[in-house]
C-alpha cells in the first residue's frame, strides 16, 4: 500500500469511527512509522464583539482544555482500537479560533551521526541558552526548518505521493 493510500484508509477509518459530533470537522490525519495524528476543529467560544484579544485567547484556551477533558474516554477508546488495527500510537489535536493545540503526542528518538561542524551548531545553541542538550538543539533545528521550508517540504511530499501513484501502476501491480 502506498503512503497516499495508507493516509486515505486512515482518514476514512477515523472519519467513520469517530463518534458523531466529536469534531465540527476532521482536519488532518497524518501518519509516519510510529504515530497517527488526528486533528479536528472544535467550535470557538461565543463572545461578544467587545471582547478583547486577551479574553478571546483565554476563552479558546479554556475551550481546548474543556474539550480534552470531556472527550478523553471516547478518544482513548478510539485510539486503542486504532493502535491494535494499525500498529501505531494515536495522538490528538484540535484547532479552535485559529489556534492548533496538540496533546498526547509521541516523541520518538531519532539517532544520527553528526560531524564536528554540525555538532558545533548544536553546541552553540546550547551555549546560547536556546536548548538544554544536543537532542533539544536538534529538535529546535528541525522545527525551524519545518517552519521556514513549508512550501518546499509540501512540494516534496506531493512529489512523493506522485511517485507512490506511479509505482502502484507498475507492471508488478497488474
Amino acid at each position: 500500500m502506498t503512503g497516499s493510500e495508507q493516509e486515505q484508509v486512515l482518514r476514512g477509518w477515523f472519519a467513520g469511527r469517530l463518534p458523531d459530533g466529536l469534531f465540527a470537522e476532521l482536519l488532518d490525519v497524518t501518519v509516519d512509522r510510529e504515530e497517527i495524528t488526528v486533528v479536528g476543529r472544535i467550535p470557538e467560544p461565543e463572545l461578544g464583539e467587545d471582547a478583547s484579544q486577551t479574553e478571546r485567547e483565554a476563552a479558546v484556551e479554556g475551550r481546548v482544555a474543556e474539550f480534552r477533558e470531556r472527550t478523553r474516554d471516547e478518544r482513548i477508546g478510539v485510539a486503542r482500537e486504532a493502535e491494535r488495527r494499525f500498529g501505531r500510537k494515536v495522538s490528538w489535536g484540535v484547532e479552535c479560533g485559529g489556534r492548533r493545540a496538540m496533546y498526547t503526542t509521541l516523541a520518538a528518538p531519532a539517532m544520527t551521526r553528526l560531524r564536528q561542524p554540525e555538532r558545533q551548531v548544536l553546541d552553540t545553541l546550547i551555549a546560547g541558552g536556546v536548548a538544554r542538550s544536543r537532542s533539544d538543539a536538534l529538535a529546535w533545528c528541525v522545527r525551524l526548518v519545518g517552519r521556514n521550508a513549508d512550501d518546499w517540504l509540501s512540494d516534496l511530499r506531493e512529489s512523493l505521493r506522485h511517485v507512490d501513484e506511479v509505482r502502484a501502476q507498475g507492471p508488478d501491480r497488474a
